[in-house]
């Protein structure tokens, strides 16, 4: 939009603090005690909160049947033939058996279908936090290098509590920072930090998968490092790799990545997307049953998958002490997937999601469903958009799923009996493809934000070497010194003034911006606090080309001279006063014989003589206090014969200040004393009203700093200033009285 060129023209008078809050009338604003709601109780506010931490009860009964039925039911099907076989996938990046996989994609989903407030995500097994939950299993409960089918069975067994309390300890961290109002905690997860994150889990779950394409039995890694050990440890086995499990991993690999490529092409004629994992599945469950997969060439398979559902069992508190960290990085990372899609989705549809109620409602499936013997949920980002393209408009769809899914394992899931687990590695590589192309975003950060780029390196690093706990406490840890660092080296400028406007830009940056003659305005793009109020005041007397430090010591050195000076010469004339004194004396007691009278006649004409003495002294104090009232006080720069600054008025201008510490207020008060030692008075400007509030608070304000050096633009200062010149200073500390 082209701007037109138009004039305008306003008067008004100068605007200190004092008048401005006089003009405006101002007054601190009212606070609210909201903890008092919190505690009153009534009918109405039970409802209300009823209906705020159940929102099926607001949405159910306005659902427009007619409208999102159809949608809805035909969303469900989709996202459950995706559930299913990713269900099964997952489960084993988990480290569980697949049947733990399906029971993951029943609970939570239903449970959330209650709570959640998001409309289009898709809750359920999700890669990143399944290999998360596989790398607490792996560690505590490892397995055997030579593992026969009795020692599998007792893995799983020790396996499984361990993945079913920690979703418990994860839902009990997720419900409870949602009760408390603490959905914010996952600001503190930037997007680049979010991205590099899911990067470098994509990797690990990628090199968790290679034991199973290649048919190779690994021993278990976990910690620091633990990445790399795998890596070398397959390149080693290698030679010992199963032909026939290869193949079948690579043709299950090219046929889903064809029918991908299907869907991406056919994306506008076809009604919902060819279900290629489905259609994979029972194909390889097919292929293996009738060719003997697994006794003709040694394709692992995924054994039983028993009928039914599995009765409730009470989390094993034993192992809280040992999973409360790791439950807490899952906790936090599958928030922040499942609220930062669901904040896309609703800003695409135009509805709020609320991030508080999406905690608790996350929280409740995590732990109902470790109650279930469910492992850890997130929400996934491609059945996410698949629930979201194929016509869903509600969490009807994520019922429709979980129904569906519940039929598979009552009625269905053995059938699966014979499924290779090749096909399962390969479905889950194949769907990390969306993941793995974020590492493009190096070359995209490069160009927009280097140090964004530098908080993804550090975090995909961190992750890739240090797994994915430590790697996540790395990076939060990493990003928040950045954010310190970053506001310790603001970028300072000098401003000077656009030409015919009241406007103040960087004389660096804007060549036709000039500084205003004897007035310095300075400016930092952060605030001022602890951590850089020294580098603010250091940045400040650079600036402004002036070594304060050094006109302040000299100035001290010859005003000391000085006084020691007259210090001699006042001793001098002591010691004169005292040796006349004493000779006076001796005269006195050698005419011991003079005579009264004289005696009186002399001490009459001392008096005089005194008298006439101390008149000639005042008279010459009146006569040097009018002289100096003309001339230059002795202490100032000139009668010192130090060089003066070339500016007379130093303007701050503090419009980026959010807010003050008590370090900012000391160094503050420190530029006016430096400043005004050498005879430079200084104002602040464009302070927002929270922040003088806070200067009051701190007892800023004084005889010498008052709110008439604080004006409500940089141009009232500057205007001010030039109306008041260098002052005469009254001590070494001017003040300028206004």
């Amino acid at each position: 939009m082209e701007l037109r060129r138009r004039d305008y023209h306003m008067e008004r008078p100068l605007l200190n603090q004092e008048h401005l809050e006089e003009l405006g009338r101002w007054g601190s604003a009212p606070r609210t005690h909201q903890w008092r709601t919190w505690l009153q109780c009534s009918r109405a506010q039970a409802y209300a909160l009823l209906l705020q931490h159940l929102p099926v009860l607001v949405w159910l009964p306005r659902y427009p049947v007619r409208d999102w039925l159809l949608g809805d039911l035909l969303s469900g099907l989709s996202v459950a033939i995706m559930q299913l076989p990713q269900g099964l996938a997952y489960a084993l990046l988990a480290g569980l058996p697949p049947v733990f996989g399906l029971y993951s994609s029943f609970y939570p989903v239903f449970i959330y279908f209650l709570f959640g407030t998001s409309r289009h995500i898709s809750v359920g097994t999700f890669a990143v936090m399944s290999v998360m939950v596989g790398s607490v299993t792996e560690s505590l409960a490892p397995q055997a290098l030579n593992d026969s089918m009795i020692n599998e069975t007792a893995r799983d067994a020790a396996r499984v509590p361990v993945a079913s309390t920690l979703s418990v300890l994860v839902g009990l961290f997720q419900v409870g920072l949602g009760l408390i109002h603490f959905g914010f905690v996952v600001t503190y997860l930037s997007e680049p930090l979010v991205r590099g994150y899911t990067t470098a889990a994509a990797v690990q779950v990628f090199v968790s998968q290679l034991k199973y394409v290649f048919g190779l039995h690994l021993s278990s890694h976990s910690g620091p490092l633990s990445l790399i050990y795998t890596v070398l440890e397959v390149c080693w086995k290698l030679p010992q790799s199963k032909v026939g499990t290869v193949v079948t991993a690579a043709v299950a690999g090219v046929v889903l990545v064809v029918v991908k490529l299907l869907n991406d092409k056919l994306q506008q004629q076809l009604p919902m997307p060819i279900p290629g994992e489905l259609l994979t599945l029972i194909g390889a469950t097919g292929i293996s049953y009738g060719m003997g997969l697994k006794h003709r060439f040694e394709v692992d398979v995924v054994g039983n998958i028993p009928a039914g559902l599995v009765p409730p069992v009470a989390p094993n508190t034993k192992l809280f002490s040992k999973l409360v960290g790791s439950a807490f990085t899952i906790a936090v990372v599958g928030f922040a997937i499942a609220i930062s899609l669901g904040k896309i989705f609703a800003l695409r549809h135009g509805y709020r999601v609320d991030s508080n109620q999406e905690l608790v409602a996350l929280g409740l499936s995590n732990l109902i469903g470790g109650i279930f013997q469910c492992f850890p949920v997130s929400c996934s980002m491609s059945r996410s958009l698949v629930q979201e393209s194929t016509g869903g408009n509600s969490q009807v769809a994520g019922a429709i799923s979980s129904l569906f899914i519940l039929l598979i394992i009552v009625k269905l899931g053995e059938l699966f009996h014979d499924l290779p687990k090749a096909v399962l590695a390969a479905i889950i590589i194949v769907n990390l493809k969306g993941m793995l192309r974020q590492l493009s975003d190096m070359r995209s950060l490069w160009k927009a934000n280097r140090a964004d780029l530098l908080i993804w390196l550090v975090t995909f690093t961190a992750t890739i070497l240090l797994n994915l706990d430590l790697g996540l406490v790395v990076a939060v840890i990493f990003s928040l010194l950045l954010v310190v660092v970053r506001t310790q080296m603001p970028h300072y400028s000098v401003l000077g003034q656009v030409p015919d406007t009241d406007i103040y830009r960087d004389v660096a940056e804007y060549s036709e911006a000039k500084e205003v003659p004897g007035v310095k305005v300075f400016r930092s793009s952060a605030t001022v606090y602890f951590a850089n109020a020294e580098f603010y005041s250091d940045a400040l007397k650079q600036r402004c080309g002036v070594d304060v430090d050094f006109l302040i010591s000299q100035k001290k050195k010859l005003l000391k001279k000085q006084e020691q000076l007259k210090l001699k010469q006042l001793q001098k004339e002591e010691k004169l006063q005292k040796q006349a004194a004493s000779s006076k004396g001796a005269s006195v007691s050698i005419n011991v014989n003079t005579s009264l009278e004289d005696m009186r006649s002399n001490n009459v004409e001392d008096c005089k003589m005194m008298q006439v003495s101390s008149g000639d002294k005042m008279e010459d104090a009146t006569a040097n206090g009018q002289e100096d009232s003309k001339a230059p006080d002795g202490s100032t720069l000139k009668a010192l014969g130090l060089p003066q600054p070339d500016f007379h008025s130093l303007i701050l201008d503090l419009g980026a200040l959010s807010f003050v510490d008590t370090v900012c207020l000391k160094s503050l008060k420190n530029i006016f004393h430096d400043f005004r030692e050498i005879e430079v008075e200084v104002y602040m400007a464009a302070c927002h009203s929270p922040v003088v509030s806070q200067l009051e608070a701190g007892h800023f304000f004084d005889a010498s700093i008052t709110k008439k050096h604080l004006f409500a633009s940089v141009h009232d200062a500057v205007t001010f200033a030039l109306q008041h010149p260098r002052p005469v200073p009254d001590s070494p500390v001017s003040v300028t009285r206004l």
